[in-house]
Formats: structure tokens, C-alpha cells, sequence
């Protein structure tokens, strides 16, 4: 049944306010206002009791004013470079790993304000394939393409982000990763797949690449801010018909050196090299079939601690940038892998996992998701803050075949999160 008039009159109302909003709400249970992105809508509902659905835990309840960055200080001033390692928290981190495959390399950092900077690692510079961790390398060149659009306003960017629509293509084929879609006069939410005609706001493919980590999303974001590269002002106001002929016109070589700068030069910026973390490939087939890739991919423990650090410092394009970037990494969809420990339910986690698996064909083995034979990479990054005040950041890398490391990377979370807090 559709709403009253009054209603959407009302919805409409949001959506230009959007447009001029500085200083949202709340965010992001309550972010619709301040974003459009309707999967928030639907949270906002549900932790009122308004519709039917699970309401999220604790830790997800943040509000715009409750999140914030913890580095803007001296403190922060003093991470310029990696901390030598502390003493005591690099045994106790130590001792974890006996227990656990050699395939593990970890990187700590103990922000707690109040207390000293402590910092630990284990096999910190080793590569591993970053697989959706490379999703924040995306979402960093899309904004700072953004920011080129809009240099001295803010607002303004979030204007174009709340309001400009994208069409999926065949960039955002395909991917078994679902994502929300909610009908703001049914309200009725769906969960499906991305499909070729979908469209949405800039502002919805970025939250569906982060909370979801749809590959689709991902591409498409990523041929986005190919498109702000290039066009630049013109940009706002590009057509989809124009877009288009630029992808068919130019040269797959000129398109592959512009998609590899855009979303590796601001890495370099930040003083991480290209054997700490790069990214090589779009994400799904439709995309790779647009742009080839180049030079693969690969992440370690230090280059993605080296990104979360600028991140808290504000540095990651600014301050405003930075915050908006951790915002879209604070989980309030299913929380998974490392994410997923119940220590840290009632925390407010920002956080991004990848996976990839490879089989090969072997005498008694069959290959399942998340268990593959010949790799087997499952990582993630993720910043936590407790209620008490913790505040440490973990870069965790695995790659133990045959194995789904879900469970032992929850595990560790735990662990890790009871050696901080018990220092």
C-alpha cells in the first residue's frame, strides 16, 4: 500500500536537505537524512521498533557526535613513523602465536588516550593477497578525486553524493554478494544481488562496497572516480551516454595506467610502498573486461597500519574526508570474521575483511568456500573502541589453506582484545 501524499512530500523534503546539511543528526543508525542511503532508513526504523527486523548490537548504535578521530593530537603527531615495539605487549602477542598456523602476520597499535602509544607486530612486512581489504584503497582514490571536484567545500561534495545516481552497468558483474535495498513506500526491504540496470546514489554504492562488501558496488565505485579523474568539474554533470564513449574510445593501456594511479598514488602519498599494499584489479569480471588489470595485488600488516594511522590523524585527503571514510567503516550491517567476536559486541568497530581461495585438484580433497588448497588469504583491519576507552587498531593477515580461519580469527580477536585491555 503506497503512502499518504504527506509522506512523500516529506521524503522529498529529506532528500534536498540533504544537499545542505554540514553537521548530520545522528550517523549512521540515523544517517538517512544526512546521506540517502536507504539501508539506514530501515535501521533507524527498526531500533525504534517502528518495523519488524533484527535491530543492531550495542556497538552499532554510535551516533554522528559519538564518532570521531582519535589522532588529531600529539599524540598523533607522534606517529609520523611505525613505534618501536613495546616490550610487554610484544610477548604477550607472542605467546598467541605457538598455538596458531605460521601463515599469520599481525600488526597492533594502542591508542588509549591516557595511556602510552604501544605498538606490536608479527611478520609485519609480509604480502599476502588483500582481497577486499583492497575496498579502502577504493574508497580513498574515490574521495580523493572528490575532493579535486570541490576543493574548498565539503557540503558540496556530500551534495553530489546524496544526490548524483549511477547506473550498475556491466561494471558490477557479477557478484554473489547481496545487498539491501529498501522501498521507502512499501517499506519493504530486499536482499538480491546486484543487477546491470540497478542504480543508485553515489552515496549507496559506497556504503554497499563498505558494509557489505559487494564486489559490484566496488567496481562501480572505482569506474566513478576513474570518471572524476578525468573529467574532473564536468564530472557533476556527466552523462551516462559520455561516460560510455569514453570507456569504448580510449585505449585498454591508457585506462589501465589511469584506474591503477587513481587508487594507488594516494597510497604512495602516505608513504606506503607498493610492496606494503597496492591494488591491481577491478573487482568483478564486467569491470576487468572494461579495464584489464596490472602489476596484481598484495597488502601486509604494515602498510594497512601505515593507512589506519593516517586515517586517525585526519590525513587521508582531510580531516572531513578521513572522519566521512571512517564513518562508512563503522559496522552496523552483520558483523563477520574478526568483527564477529563477541568481546567486542559491545564496541563500536570500524573494520574491513577480504578473503580469496584457490583450488586445485588433489587425491581426498574437495574444495569449499574460504578452504581453498592452493591460497587461502582471509584479512582484516579494523579499529575498536570500547566504552571504557580502549582504542587500539589491529591489521590482521592469514593464509592457512584448507581451512576457514572465521573461527580462529574471532578467536584472536578476543585474545588480542583481552591483552589490551588487560595492560
Amino acid at each position: 500500500m503506497h503512502r499518504s501524499m504527506e509522506f512523500r512530500k516529506a521524503i522529498l523534503t529529506l532528500l534536498v536537505i540533504c544537499a545542505f546539511i554540514t553537521k548530520g543528526p545522528t550517523y549512521p543508525i540515523d544517517g538517512y537524512p544526512y546521506t540517502n542511503i536507504r539501508r539506514l532508513y530501515y535501521l533507524d526504523q527498526v531500533a525504534e521498533g517502528k518495523l519488524k527486523g533484527t535491530k543492531p548490537i550495542p556497538g552499532a548504535m554510535k551516533s554522528v557526535d559519538d564518532i570521531h578521530l582519535n589522532l588529531t593530537n600529539t599524540k598523533g603527531d607522534s606517529l609520523d613513523s611505525i613505534p618501536i615495539h613495546d616490550a610487554g605487549l610484544q610477548a604477550a602477542i607472542n605467546k598467541l602465536f605457538p598455538r596458531l598456523n605460521e601463515n599469520y602476520s599481525v600488526a597492533v597499535l594502542d591508542i588509549t588516550s591516557g595511556h602510552p602509544t604501544r605498538y606490536a607486530s608479527r611478520k609485519e612486512t609480509a604480502g599476502y593477497q588483500p582481497g577486499s581489504v583492497g575496498k579502502l584503497a577504493v574508497l580513498t582514490g574515490f574521495f580523493t578525486e572528490l575532493a579535486k571536484i570541490y576543493p574548498d567545500s565539503f557540503s558540496m561534495r556530500q551534495d553530489l553524493l546524496c544526490n548524483k545516481e549511477v547506473r550498475a552497468g556491466t561494471w558490477a558483474l557479477s557478484d554473489e554478494h547481496t545487498v539491501s535495498i529498501f522501498d521507502m513506500e512499501t517499506d519493504v526491504l530486499k536482499r538480491r544481488q546486484v543487477v546491470a540496470s540497478d542504480v543508485f546514489r553515489l552515496y549507496e554504492w559506497l556504503d554497499y562496497m563498505m558494509s557489505v562488501s559487494n564486489n559490484g558496488a566496488a567496481s562501480v565505485c572505482w569506474r566513478e572516480a576513474i570518471l572524476m579523474h578525468v573529467f574532473g568539474k564536468r564530472y557533476p554533470d556527466l552523462t551516462e551516454k559520455e561516460a560510455t564513449e569514453y570507456f569504448k574510445t580510449t585505449p585498454k593501456s591508457e585506462l589501465s595506467d589511469i584506474a591503477i594511479a587513481v587508487v594507488n598514488d594516494p597510497l604512495r602519498a602516505m608513504g606506503i610502498t607498493k610492496d606494503e599494499w597496492r591494488l591491481g584489479l577491478l573487482f568483478t569480471e564486467g569491470g576487468s573486461d572494461w579495464i584489464p588489470g596490472q602489476g596484481g595485488s598484495i597488502g601486509t600488516p604494515l602498510g594497512l597500519m601505515k593507512f589506519l594511522i593516517h586515517l586517525e590523524r585526519g590525513l587521508v585527503v582531510d580531516q572531513r574526508t578521513s572522519l566521512e571514510m571512517k564513518r562508512l567503516m563503522y559496522m552496523t550491517d552483520r558483523r563477520i570474521r574478526y568483527a564477529g567476536s563477541p568481546a567486542l559486541k559491545n564496541a563500536a568497530v570500524y573494520f574491513k575483511s577480504g578473503s580469496l581461495y584457490k583450488c586445485a585438484a588433489e587425491p581426498g580433497y574437495v574444495c569449499e568456500k574460504y578452504k581453498g588448497n592452493v591460497d587461502n588469504f582471509m584479512n582484516s583491519v579494523c579499529i575498536v573502541e570500547h566504552p571504557d576507552g580502549t582504542t587500539y587498531m589491529v591489521a590482521l593477515m592469514s593464509n592457512v589453506r584448507r581451512r576457514n580461519s572465521a573461527s580462529d580469527h574471532m578467536a584472536l580477536a578476543a585474545s588480542i582484545d583481552k591483552i589490551v585491555r588487560g595492560h
